[in-house]
């Protein structure tokens, strides 16, 4: 019989392949593209400093390492456990680790000011998060910044991504996931929504934050109407977080 955990193994070694529809050559104009928008996501977080030691976890195809690279930041380290994602993301950088998240995590204490992972706390089992966020922590310089970004159970839509990848095994809302990160040594925790970006992405782009102002405003009045508050005011179907290492 099968161990019961074989069954992430099976999917990540072709997890580009089969899950993401990805071919093997990286596409700098279709990453761009993707990540544009991040200028906007990540406005204040970023590292002041381009020579700062950063880290992607489940790096993917690379495409955020394309976007800090194009950003000018210049000590960037990927990691990532399926070998296809890799192969795609040492195209853009050669420092493209192929391990596990967490046991890569466990041997590099105080070595980054930076870590991001997109689209990957949700793939833990709950023992696995606090694992995960106690080596981030660990593996941060004082005062080094982690950001995530995961489904959003708080989103009326929040479910589609939830069950969009069958590994994913947890879903969180900004108050739970706060309150992991503030137990395990983050302070400054903030959340954002991850909608259309406002200005200077495109005209298309600034009319749906328009409208998209007007739902949430809906949103919000459902929350107060059953239940007397407002609730997170983050409703995107994906949200990202910040905390900083104590």
């Amino acid at each position: 019989m099968a161990a019961p955990e074989d069954y992430r193994q099976r999917i990540y070694s072709r997890y580009a392949s089969a899950f993401q529809g990805s071919d093997l050559q990286f596409d700098p104009v279709a990453a761009w593209a993707w990540g544009r928008a991040y200028r906007h996501y990540l406005r204040g977080w970023l590292p002041e400093s381009p020579a700062a030691p950063m880290l992607d976890v489940a790096c993917g195809g690379g495409k955020l390492l394309y976007f800090y690279k194009m950003l000018g930041f210049t000590n960037l380290t990927g990691v990532d456990i399926s070998s296809e994602q890799v192969r795609l993301a040492r195209q853009v950088i050669p420092e493209v680790k192929e391990a596990n998240v967490l046991d890569y995590l466990d041997c590099e204490k105080g070595r980054f000011e930076w870590i991001s992972g997109l689209d990957i706390v949700e793939h833990f089992h709950k023992q696995e998060v606090l694992r995960f966020l106690d080596s981030c922590n660990s593996t941060l310089n004082i005062g080094g910044r982690l950001v995530l970004q995961t489904p959003n159970a708080d989103s009326p839509w929040g479910s589609m991504y939830r069950y969009g990848d069958f590994t994913h095994e947890i879903a969180f809302n900004p108050h739970v996931l706060t309150r992991l990160l503030e137990l395990t040594g983050f302070r400054d925790i903030e959340a954002r929504e991850m909608g259309p970006v406002p200005i200077g992405h495109s005209l298309t782009s600034t009319c749906r934050y328009a409208v998209w102002q007007g739902i949430r405003s809906c949103l919000r009045l459902w929350n107060l109407s059953e239940m007397g508050h407002a609730g997170s005011g983050v409703f995107t179907r994906v949200f990202l977080i910040s905390g900083i290492k104590r």
